[in-house]
């Protein structure tokens, strides 16, 4: 009997390798040969599954989107079975620092997406992302369901917090990853934000202590 192929994994097999070879060498230097051989598979059929490299790059964004979905569930499920909005903030917002192996990988790769996205014609035609405001909508709500249950303070504006959060943390991940700063003092100046945010008049007067 012929063998059986999971089309759908074959696929994800070779994105993962794009994103293994690219994570090493970056994205720019990246063509269907090398993923192949990282891939451990021949050219024909990385041609197959994928006809162009736009094509083979525009799934690997994807892919790398699902690995960062399941980076940020991880950090979820670690923080209990109900985190709240200040520890699923955090999960979302450190998931995406480079950390770790797996979070440098994340930043650089996606950083690169979007340079590659407004130099490269074929990138360009597809959307960079499909729900470009997706992570902001996310803290937004998180940020307006704190205010409402009295853990963050009420005269914070959520949205402005929460573009305010994510430009930060890409900002800080791109410091971490050219030497500008160690990843825990990017940690220690998101909390202070954090801390900020979610200071309400009782945490604020209990924490200046008797006079």
């Amino acid at each position: 009997m012929p063998k059986h192929v999971d089309h759908e994994e074959r696929r994800a097999q070779i994105a993962e390798a794009l994103i293994q070879v690219a994570g090493r060498r970056g994205l720019h230097a990246v063509g269907m040969r090398d993923v192949a051989a990282e891939a451990g598979v021949s050219l024909r059929l990385v041609q197959y599954y994928f006809e162009t490299k736009a094509k083979l790059l525009f799934y690997g964004l994807q892919h790398l989107t699902d690995r960062f979905t399941a980076r940020v569930g991880a950090r979820l499920r670690a923080a209990g079975p109900d985190p709240g909005p200040r520890a699923t903030i955090e999960a979302l917002l450190l998931a995406s620092l480079p950390t770790d192996e797996e979070g440098r990988t994340f930043h650089l790769l996606y950083s690169s997406y979007a340079i590659l996205s407004v130099t490269d014609d074929a990138l360009a035609a597809q959307p960079f992302i499909d729900n470009p405001d997706v992570a902001e909508n996310a803290l937004t709500g998180l940020l307006e369901q704190a205010q409402a249950s009295g853990l963050a303070g009420p005269g914070i504006d959520a949205r402005t917090e929460a573009i305010s959060l994510l430009a930060m943390a890409a900002s800080m991940g791109t410091s971490i990853l050219v030497g500008q700063r160690s990843p825990e003092s990017a940690i220690a100046v998101l909390h202070h934000h954090l801390d900020r945010i979610f200071a309400t008049p009782e945490t604020s007067a209990a924490g200046e202590g008797p006079i």
